[in-house]
């Protein structure tokens, strides 16, 4: 799990829970994507939430949702233009 420390003191991270986040004081959490089934039964991930694309599609949810993380660390976590009003 990443954490995001801004100089406002401002943690952002994509959530997870391996660590308790509430232990860093009150918290925000805003969704960042839709995973959803296609109507053939394949997944998407669509990360338009935080301006981003639709990923896929995937055969497994787990690939769609593996994506999804993968998308937000690379594009949104460590974005230096990412809006801290945006998940």
């Amino acid at each position: 799990m990443q954490l995001v420390v801004q100089p406002n003191g401002s943690i952002r991270c994509v959530y997870d829970e391996q660590l308790d986040l509430q232990s860093l004081g009150p918290m925000t959490i805003q969704r960042g994507s839709h995973v959803e089934p296609t109507a053939d039964g394949q997944w998407t991930a669509d990360l338009s939430p935080v301006a981003g694309p639709v990923l896929g599609p995937f055969a497994l949810r787990t690939a769609a949702l593996a994506a999804e993380r993968q998308w937000l660390e690379e594009h949104w976590l460590i974005s230096p233009d990412a809006d801290l009003a945006r998940p």
